[in-house]
């Protein structure tokens, strides 16, 4: 029996799982289906899972349980993402309601699927292993986002840090060819997007299978194509991260002067328990190529707390590199042990409660740091581009180069779209936020 060929996709987590769906959308899409706004207008109903924090998994469970009274009226479910790869066949089990179970590594063969599902098979799986050299690339990508465009250049990932289950649930890494990431941009241009953010679990272990260019000339190519304002990439790994990327931010102005580049500890001996691979030194000599560079470059980045094995000096130590760096922007997470992963064999013997102090402990040390560092743009005129109103509050919400939120008032009579550019004059400051006015 077909399926009523409408759909509802829910997205659960990362940028790579927004874009993800962008790209399950368009396939959808170009299948002959139809997007509808409620679950209970669907015929299909899609979740696209994250498994990268506790519990996660649990969430997406608890929402097919909220309305597997669909069920009972002819819909049917499908789990796709990262919970999708690292639970399987389990989930027909605990959900059987479910139809269709697929991982990242295997939205290329969705169309098939598809037609598998119209013609009621019930228990159909994409779970492509560690093997496949496939990336998902499709021209029929419906973006979301207004002012935005999204290009993953390379999926999966090698590096088995000892707290991630990435590795397991996206397969290892692989990269796009540079021409066909060129193309994309070009295509995503021709739509009227001046900004562009490349993805990857590490985008910058990008590798050419033509050979054609490294990550810093890819990056250089990207911000070179016409009608590209602004280009972003995310997330990079301390490993990969080589000089010439901070001279490629220097040498070509769309390259926006922002990096993220996660630490996770300041403690070596913590680093190595975790399999970073890299010491705190190594990172910190990174961090020096970025200060050193012309343009002023923001940073930011991420540090999990209570890892097992923890001392209380290995904590002291992550502050201590906090205030070296005196990052911009930090995200912090209590460490949770996650599926396959080998922190699970760890003893984790730092009480919850504890975790809770050295985090909270952190982020007041970081807000401290934020509030002074955003401090410096007071007087300031910098480029923002507009992403949203916020009519209640008579402001234009928007973005500056270095990823820094401006909240401004702008004198048109009509309110700028989103995607567009001002010149805004920073006149107050935050530690998360800027505000300002046009000029």
């Amino acid at each position: 029996m077909a399926t009523d060929k409408t759909f509802y996709l829910e997205t659960f987590g990362c940028q790579m799982n927004a874009h993800d769906s962008e790209k399950v959308i368009g396939t959808l899409q170009h299948e002959g289906y139809r997007q509808v706004e409620l679950e209970e207008d669907a015929g299909l109903i899609l979740y696209n899972t994250c498994s990268i924090r506790d519990k996660a998994e649990q969430k997406v469970f608890n929402r097919l349980n909220d309305h597997k009274k669909l069920y009972k009226a002819g819909k049917r479910f499908a789990v796709l993402g990262c919970v999708a790869q690292q639970e399987g066949e389990k989930i027909f089990e605990r959900a059987p309601y479910v139809s269709l179970v697929s991982g990242s590594a295997s939205y290329r063969k969705l169309p098939e699927m598809l037609v598998r599902l119209e013609a009621g098979e019930t228990r159909i799986t994409g779970l492509d292993d560690r093997q496949t050299e496939e990336t998902f690339e499709t021209e029929f990508t419906s973006r979301q986002n207004p002012y935005r465009g999204y290009i993953t250049i390379i999926e999966g990932c090698d590096k088995f840090c000892a707290y991630c289950v990435v590795p397991y649930t996206r397969g290892k890494e692989r990269s796009r060819t540079s021409t066909s990431v060129l193309a994309e941009a070009q295509r995503i241009a021709d739509q009227g997007y001046t900004e562009i953010q490349l993805l990857g679990q590490n985008v910058n272990s990008y590798r050419d299978p033509e050979g054609k260019r490294s990550f810093a000339e890819l990056l250089a190519a990207v911000g070179e194509v016409g009608g590209i304002r602004r280009v972003r990439f995310t997330t990079s790994h301390p490993r990969d991260f080589t000089r010439d990327i901070v001279e490629v931010i220097d040498q070509v102005p769309t390259l926006c002067d922002h990096v993220h580049l996660p630490v996770q500890s300041g403690s070596a001996r913590v680093l190595k328990l975790m399999a970073r691979e890299y010491t705190p030194e190594w990172y910190l000599e990174r961090i020096s190529w970025i200060k050193a560079a012309r343009r002023p470059i923001s940073l930011s980045t991420d540090i999990i707390v209570g890892f097992p094995g923890e001392t209380p000096d290995d904590f002291i130590q992550t502050m201590d590199l906090l205030a070296q760096v005196e990052f911009d922007c930090v995200y912090g997470f209590k460490y949770s042990g996650r599926p396959n992963t080998p922190a699970l064999t760890m003893i984790d013997s730092i009480s919850e409660a504890e975790k809770s102090a050295r985090l909270q402990v952190l982020l007041d040390r970081q807000r401290e740091i934020q509030r002074i560092n955003y401090s410096k743009h007071l007087g300031q005129v910098m480029e923002v581009m507009v992403e949203a109103h916020n009519p209640a509050r008579g402001q234009i919400i928007g973005r500056s180069s270095q990823n820094k939120p401006v909240n401004f008032t702008c004198g048109q009579a009509i309110a700028p779209a989103p995607g567009s550019y001002m010149q805004v004059k920073i006149t107050g400051t935050h530690p998360n936020s800027l505000t300002g006015e046009s000029v």
